[in-house]
């Protein structure tokens, strides 16, 4: 049985899972794993490109109706056979000496269940520096002196299988986008918030452009609408304070100074922010503006 089960849930995601493949060949004194690749019901069925991999990757790839992320992501755990079940999405890298380094804390950190590995942004074009700005700053100022982290995220995320109900899976089906925050939400309750891996290292692709970028912000932020908002009938606090974004921006506008990042990515990642921001905002006033009409 290997010690991780990779599970990867794609959709019309063929052109970037291929990259992500290639990186876990490329593992250094890394444990026994096996690559659980879940198709969410894509236009095309995975090309041949992607399975050839199989013949270098303990590489499955598996199909099912279009049911979303989640249901995906459950559907793999499902079919798993590791200790340590690690979710990564189709645009992550894992850097070479990332399963080795995730393993060894996951051996000496036995009071630990959950388990969420650093992610850096690629920092190629606008696009990438703004995002390698946004998950540095975030990842420090939501790491806890204890060493663990008020933040996860799919890109990179482990858990322990003896803490699972492999039946019913690690997230809510429910949740069209965010399913990552609610089930931080529900660790915030139970008061287990993952442990931060820094030495396990995964490396967010980002291929879009400024302008796609800033229309995916805004289709995220209406599509996690819901999932905030059952997040916080739960009486949850998991969106920062005025003065936490303002703490961040601060933050954000000193890293930018590094001739790596730039002002540009600063400016960037803030409009994108604002974007997401007011579009979360004004979104909720226009649904119940029209829920009150559909009743009248």
């Amino acid at each position: 049985m290997p010690l991780f089960s990779i599970i990867i849930g794609t959709y019309n995601d063929w052109t970037a899972l291929g990259p992500c493949l290639h990186s876990l060949t490329q593992q250094k004194d890394g444990p026994d794993f096996e690559v659980i690749v879940v198709d969410d019901g894509s236009d095309e069925t995975a090309p041949e490109v992607i399975r050839q991999w199989a013949e270098c990757l303990p590489l499955i790839v598996m199909s099912r109706p279009h049911a979303g992320v989640s249901s995906a992501r459950n559907y793999g755990v499902q079919n798993s056979h590791g200790a340590i079940l690690l979710f990564a999405d189709a645009d992550s890298r894992l850097r070479p000496n990332c399963l080795s380094a995730l393993a060894s804390t996951i051996a000496t950190s036995l009071a630990h269940n959950y388990f969420q590995l650093r992610l850096v942004g690629d920092g190629v074009g606008i696009a990438g520096r703004a995002e390698a700005l946004r998950l540095m700053t975030l990842q420090k100022q939501l790491l806890g002196s204890d060493g663990c982290i008020r933040y996860l995220n799919t890109a990179g995320f482990a858990i322990r299988r003896s803490a699972v109900d492999i039946n019913r899976g690690v997230f809510d089906p429910s949740a069209i986008r965010g399913e990552d925050t609610l089930l931080l939400a529900e660790l915030i309750q139970r008061g287990e918030l993952p442990f931060f891996v820094t030495e396990a290292i995964v490396e967010h692709h980002v291929p879009l452009s400024l302008m796609e970028c800033l229309r995916k912000g805004i289709r995220s932020a209406l599509l996690e609408s819901g999932t905030f908002d059952g997040i916080a009938s739960k009486g949850i606090r998991i969106r920062m304070t005025h003065r936490d974004r303002l703490r961040m921006l601060w933050s954000m506008w000193k890293a930018s100074a590094e001739p790596s990042i730039g002002r540009s990515a600063w400016f960037a990642l803030t409009m994108r922010q604002s974007l997401e921001r007011a579009t979360s905002f004004i979104y909720p006033l226009f649904r119940s503006r029209y829920d009150s009409t559909e009743i009248s």
